[in-house]
């Protein structure tokens, strides 16, 4: 039979619980803001030198050339990019669930076999 105390405590492990992985959520978001932010830069700093290369080519196979480079490069990237933003996304999923996997083994039933 639960007590008052018992319910108390419960609810302010909860509450604690939900505080810890709303800082966490918040944190994993900056740091995914921060990522696109700097993809970001990096995307419009590649293609201004790009675009700076190509003014001064003076021949239709340097231009081709030039051209290869930077969607190669810009394809690697994108690539790479995307993968350390798709584990930030990973990573923030798991940290915000953490502070409730205990809650949850309170709750759950040890099963024996």
């Amino acid at each position: 039979m639960f007590k008052i105390e018992d319910l108390q405590q419960q609810g302010k492990e909860q509450m604690e619980a939900a505080a810890a992985s709303a800082k966490t959520f918040t944190n994993g978001f900056q740091a995914i803001a921060a990522a696109y932010s700097d993809y970001s830069k990096k995307s419009f700093e590649d293609t201004r030198s790009f675009v700076e290369k190509f003014a001064t080519v003076k021949s239709f196979d340097k231009a081709l050339e030039v051209q290869a480079e930077f969607a190669k490069t810009s394809y690697e990237t994108f690539v790479a990019e995307s993968q350390k933003i798709g584990e930030l996304y990973s990573d923030l999923a798991k940290q915000s669930c953490k502070p409730f996997e205990t809650l949850v083994a309170k709750f759950t039933p040890a099963q024996t076999y």
